[in-house]
């Protein structure tokens, strides 16, 4: 094959991929996503950014971008006030599947565990464009349990944070939209 390196011109030897059968290791169900339950105070603070920045933006004739940030207002309500559906996860032998969609372990990366208004998530990096991360909440699975059936499938690393986590950490500590 061109482009393959040989030894002594022998051809590189073909890689044999073992396929276990298709069976659940994990299921569970888990919200969607992470919800928190806001305030008035959060919604006053939003509508009061929104209100400056169309203001800024009328003088400036920007007319797209008023729509824009009024339907991320409505976006960021809605999202703060529905509750998630609860879906179902599920770790197989060939994958991750959540929402009904499944990730094969070719397309996934390192994983970790974080934490967000006090619910534990699970993190995955994959090789796709689009999502490149999956974010499954664990609910009341234990952490322990699928970290000892992914470390046999992913590596296990969380990633350092970037300048966009540090300048978004730093901003929401700054201007907090509600008080702890």
């Amino acid at each position: 094959m061109p482009g393959q390196k040989t030894v002594n011109n022998k051809p590189p030897e073909p890689v044999t991929v073992v396929q276990e059968p298709l069976r659940d290791l994990l299921v569970w169900r888990s919200p969607a996503r992470a919800f928190k339950q806001r305030d008035r105070e959060y919604y006053t603070t939003i509508a009061a950014i929104i209100f400056l920045l169309a203001v800024i933006l009328l003088f400036l004739k920007e007319w797209l971008l008023i729509g824009v940030i009024i339907s991320l207002g409505f976006v960021a309500y809605v999202l703060s006030t529905v509750p998630p559906e609860e879906v179902e996860n599920k770790i197989t032998t060939r994958g991750v599947v959540t929402g009904g969609k499944r990730y094969d372990w070719a397309y996934l990366g390192r994983f970790w565990f974080s934490q967000k208004w006090g619910s534990d998530l699970l993190n995955i990096e994959t090789r796709l464009a689009f999502p490149n991360r999956l974010i499954i909440l664990l609910g009341k699975t234990d952490k322990d349990k699928v970290k000892s059936i992914l470390d046999k499938y992913l590596l296990a690393e969380k990633p350092s944070k970037s300048y966009i986590d540090k300048a978004g950490e730093w901003l929401q500590k700054k201007f907090p939209l509600e008080t702890a």
